[in-house]
């Protein structure tokens, strides 16, 4: 069996966080994979996904977590808002969401709440945000996340919508005008200029 310091190396080559099959693919044998994990060299985030022990845990992991676990999607909606500081933060499932058409995931660990977005206008304002290493995740920026808010404000609610704008507008780095290009895409910006109305006044 290889030493602890080369499986270390090993692993690390394949990222900060991997799955268990690139790892096998690499050359790392199944025993050896397992062998590490029960010493504590990696750590078991989720079916199939690892991470170096030596890096400690990540900055946002569930996230990293989620994201790897289906790279096509990208955090959404609530968690997003939450994350961009546009409402409190967020108890319950992650939202995740993943274009029509392609996989759609079931993700127990960490607890995922799966949303499905229309694939023609899926990478607007999609970004990727790294936390270590390589290691990161993708999610919606603050102006997507706000439109998404309002195209699903039914589902969502009104109030999480409005308030979440509210904070929006009350920033020192906030661009209207961004929002508005955002929400004309997704046929929205009659909804937001109505809500700005209150929100402003």
């Amino acid at each position: 069996m290889p030493s602890d310091q080369v499986l270390i190396e090993r692993f690390a080559r394949l990222g900060t966080v991997f799955r268990s099959g690139d790892a096998v693919a690499s050359g790392i044998s199944w025993r050896d994979l397992y062998s590490a994990r029960d010493r504590g060299l990696i750590v078991d985030l989720s079916r199939g996904l690892f991470r170096l022990g030596e890096s400690g845990e990540l900055a946002h992991e569930d996230f990293v977590v989620v994201c790897a676990r289906a790279r096509g999607g990208m955090i959404c909606l609530g968690s997003a808002l939450s994350y961009w500081g546009l409402a409190d933060e967020k108890a319950g499932p992650i939202d995740f969401a993943v274009p029509a058409g392609s996989h759609r995931p079931r993700i127990d660990r960490p607890e995922t709440l799966v949303h499905v977005f229309h694939p023609s206008t899926f990478e607007l304002g999609r970004m990727w945000s790294e936390v270590q290493f390589g290691a990161g995740f993708w999610m919606s920026d603050p102006v997507r996340t706000l439109v998404d808010c309002f195209r699903l404000r039914s589902t969502l609610g009104e109030d999480v919508a409005a308030g979440a704008l509210r904070r929006y507008v009350r920033r020192g780095d906030a661009s209207p005008g961004a929002l508005m290009e955002m929400a004309s895409h997704f046929r929205v910006r009659p909804v937001i200029l109505h809500a700005l109305r209150y929100v402003v006044g």
